[in-house]
């Protein structure tokens, strides 16, 4: 039952997309990398959240609620605020000017070269500390699942391998046979399934745990190890509070506004309404989130206190209390939800490569190619990053500090550095393209020094704010004295399109989410349920 549910659910959202797909998506560059700039602002909202959430938020998010407290939902939930700012600023700059990935800002501002460092830095960092991760958390749940290593009798360690290469193999088929529009089609599909399975896995959860009783249920969690639910977290927690207006603010700026697979999926909007629609659609689900990658956890404590390992908590959790046909629509859920991270990381991975270094390097050259042309090398380059990918996920496994630490704390190497010279580079015209470069390895090198080396006691969330203040200062200063009447031709206008363009009733929605995001914290904290 478990199997066949799986399979029913996984062959319908396929079997959806292709009907929906139209095969001119996947022959000219516009079309593979960013759906045809076609989608609405329904198609753009899911596909934002279902990118951002893979089996990396099941398998982590949980598993931190489940050895900490509530205080991770600042991860989603304070997002809200750093979605509400993108919306209204970078989205009409980047509709205003046509670009196709984050670098062409770069470009515009800096010069080629920073644009092409860039590139390779986010390749780099989709390698090592996107791509694996991901189809690691997604190897956990089937094996969990489906108990992969007692049915075919082999360790869990060949099981992840297994497993990984598995996904691997899969979503590099949907990405490379479908581009951006046909993973564009199945998230609308994989939204409605995860907010249906957000809204089941308390309903049986409580009930099981009340013994048949749904409100004692309720009361059992919300009543006893009241420790777990603050989500105001303190100095020692996953995410301290303070966080949430250093580093924390900074980072979610970066990922929703900033970071390559995640601006790629707004980007393919029809135009910069659907494009701000969708955005603060995620915006609203990501407050509903916590029923689907934090409850769980909280859950497992009072169900299954003693889980090894404890990345294995949601699998765990939902074999306990759903019967087989809902194990397998939540294991399709959760491969959908790995899939589309990972197939959407390997289209930005394609994109960033013909865009801004092979489309470049044979213009340079004076070679000219067609689109058909470019688009199947983009394929290729696509295959060779999945492959990389598959052989370094499984090692995650012996990350000691648990799976989503590791995951976040590794992020900084690489997207603060892009963020400061983003950021300089809007708000200063004064910074060189010499300097801009400069930070990029400077402040990468003394992030990795502090956390990897010296291991200073300080939350890495701090260190990023702190070390934003640090290298953006020396950026300018740097720039002041090295090229003094250096200015920049291109001026970064925040009023971006013609205020028509503009979604209307964008503050007003934007005001009752914010409401919403205090109130959760209101309710999780020392004033609330964690007393």
């Amino acid at each position: 039952m478990i199997i066949a549910s799986f399979c029913l659910f996984t062959v319908a959202v396929a079997l959806w997309s292709m009907f929906k797909f139209k095969t001119h998506y996947s022959s000219t560059l516009t079309g593979f990398f960013l759906a045809g700039k076609s989608n609405s602002f329904w198609m753009v909202g899911s596909a934002l959240l279902l990118t951002n959430l893979s089996a990396n938020q099941f398998i982590g998010e949980n598993e931190s609620v489940y050895i900490n407290n509530l205080s991770v939902i600042g991860w989603g939930v304070s997002s809200v605020v750093a979605m509400l700012l993108v919306s209204e600023f970078l989205l009409p700059i980047y509709f205003k000017h046509g670009f196709r990935t984050i670098p062409d800002f770069l470009s515009l501002r800096f010069d080629g070269q920073t644009k092409l460092v860039v590139s390779v830095l986010i390749l780099v960092g989709y390698i090592v500390n996107l791509l694996p991760p991901v189809l690691y958390g997604g190897a956990i749940s089937l094996a969990t699942m489906f108990d992969v290593p007692t049915y075919f009798q082999i360790s869990y360690w060949q099981s992840i391998w297994i497993l990984v290469w598995t996904l691997g193999v899969i979503g590099s088929l949907y990405s490379i046979l479908g581009g951006l529009k046909m993973i564009s089609l199945s998230d609308m599909s994989l939204g409605i399934g995860l907010f249906f399975l957000a809204l089941t896995i308390p309903l049986y959860a409580f009930w099981y745990l009340g013994g048949g009783d749904f409100w004692s249920g309720i009361q059992h969690v919300f009543l006893q190890k009241t420790e777990h639910l603050n989500a105001v977290g303190g100095k020692h927690d996953a995410v301290p509070f303070a966080t949430l207006f250093t580093g924390m603010l900074l980072i979610n700026f970066y990922y929703w506004g900033m970071e390559p697979y995640i601006a790629q999926q707004a980007l393919s909007a029809k135009n910069l309404k659907e494009a701000q629609k969708g955005m603060t659609l995620a915006a609203g689900f990501k407050l509903l989130m916590p029923l689907l990658i934090n409850l769980p956890g909280l859950l497992a404590i009072h169900l299954l206190p003693d889980i090894q390992p404890t990345a294995s908590v949601f699998p765990n959790l939902i074999v306990h209390i759903f019967p087989d046909i809902l194990i397998g629509f939540s294991l399709a859920l959760v491969f959908g939800a790995a899939m589309t991270t990972y197939t959407a990381g390997l289209q930005s991975c394609g994109s960033l490569f013909v865009f801004n270094i092979y489309k470049p390097y044979l213009e340079h050259r004076d070679i000219v190619i067609s689109e058909r042309q470019l688009v199947k090398k983009g394929k290729y380059f696509e295959l060779i990053i999945s492959i990389s990918a598959m052989f370094i996920a499984p090692f995650i496994l012996f990350a000691h500090d648990g799976f989503y630490t590791y995951l976040q704390t590794v992020s900084g190497l690489f997207n603060m550095p892009i963020f400061t010279i983003m950021i300089m580079g809007i708000l200063s015209k004064k910074v060189t393209p010499a300097m801009a470069q400069t930070g990029l390895f400077l402040y990468m090198f003394s992030y990795f020094a502090l956390v990897f080396i010296w291991e200073i006691d300080l939350h890495y969330l701090h260190l990023f704010a702190l070390l934003f203040i640090i290298i953006a200062s020396t950026i300018w200063i740097g720039s002041s004295i090295t090229q003094p009447h250096y200015k920049s031709t291109f001026q970064f206008e925040f009023t971006g399109q013609d205020r028509t363009a503009y979604w209307k009733g964008r503050h007003l929605v934007s005001v009752i989410l914010l409401i919403a995001m205090v109130s959760i914290y209101l309710i999780f904290s020392p004033l609330g349920l964690a007393q």
